[in-house]
């Protein structure tokens, strides 16, 4: 439940139109409505914090539940077998030069529309540049350059590309992958952010939903530093990294109660633990999310997946 502050703007959500759900929660098509804070403060929640679409588009199709994300996109056989799993989504590693498992051999127009097809909620994930002072030393060779709001157009409209390669539509979200990086480095923190920014403007003029997602104690704390600040051209969605062990998708402390709300949150709770459903066995992160999902435009060939209801904030189960 959100606490309630005193000048804080509310996002208000319309009842949900209908969207098949997913096995680990629940699916609608909602859009957010936000309302103009009067007299604002540090802590009011800006305008077009919560997921509500790239404008003039369709309101965004949002999941929630349980979602896992992997290096690889796994096989068609791998994603069947794991219809009796908690997850109801998973997190794609669609495109970037500084994805960890950039060959993805599993990752066609098929697979998207096959696995949507089942019932699996899709997370685009973009692992572009990088910043300059990123913390994981094999990420370094991707560092953002001296020209960062060129760079993130351009990795912007990159991302645009390879999600419609992959019948990935319009109104989807596409989440940028900022690892973490060092803090205290002003100089590296406005060039992250200049890139963060280019991108999430050409992301959203080519009718998509910017998306963030960073370690907790890094990217996502600078953001929300400058969202109180007032800063334009933020992402529209927040995918936090904070290995608790344990969902706390709306008691993040590092965020504002109401920032990035509604259905504009995932978190990501834990990481590199190994999981074995139906007989196949992945080493994966575990998420929560109340967050846009992807809109598939590839047609499918099956829909055999049976929607198993899952409910937030934890079901007792991984």
């Amino acid at each position: 439940m959100l606490v309630a502050l005193a000048g804080a703007a509310f996002l208000a959500a319309p009842p949900p139109a209908t969207e098949r759900p997913g096995p680990g929660g629940t699916a609608s098509a909602t859009r957010a409505v936000p309302t103009v804070p009067a007299a604002t403060g540090a802590d009011s929640v800006k305008p077009g914090s919560g997921a509500g679409g790239a404008p003039g588009g369709a309101a965004p199709a949002t999941f929630a539940g349980k979602a896992f994300d992997t290096c690889e996109a796994p096989p068609l056989t791998v994603m069947e077998a794991w219809q009796g799993s908690p997850y109801g989504a998973v997190g794609i590693y669609f495109g970037g030069r500084g994805r960890g498992c950039p060959v993805q051999k599993e990752l066609t127009p098929d697979w998207v529309a096959s696995a949507h097809a089942m019932g699996w909620r899709l997370l685009p994930l973009f692992v572009g540049s990088q910043a300059p002072c990123v913390d994981n030393p094999a990420k370094r060779k991707y560092a953002i350059g001296g020209a960062p709001t060129a760079q993130g157009t351009q990795e912007g409209g990159d991302a645009v590309r390879a999600a419609r390669a992959l019948g990935i539509g319009t109104d989807s979200p596409l989440y940028l992958d900022v690892e973490a990086y060092a803090r205290g480095d002003a100089g590296c923190a406005a060039t992250t952010l200049a890139f963060v920014r280019a991108w999430n403007r050409e992301v959203r003029r080519l009718g998509y939903l910017p998306g963030f997602y960073s370690s907790a104690d890094t990217g996502v704390r600078d953001l929300e530093a400058q969202r109180r600040a007032g800063t334009t051209d933020l992402p529209d969605v927040m995918w936090f990294a904070h290995w608790s062990g344990q969902p706390a998708l709306l008691t993040e402390p590092v965020l504002h109660p109401e920032a990035w709300t509604p259905h504009a949150r995932i978190h990501q709770y834990a990481g590199n633990v190994t999981e074995t459903y139906g007989g196949r066995t992945l080493s994966i992160d575990r998420n929560a999310i109340d967050a846009p999902v992807a809109r598939v435009t590839a047609p499918a060939r099956s829909d055999s997946r049976l929607p198993v209801p899952l409910s937030l904030p934890d079901s007792g189960r991984p």
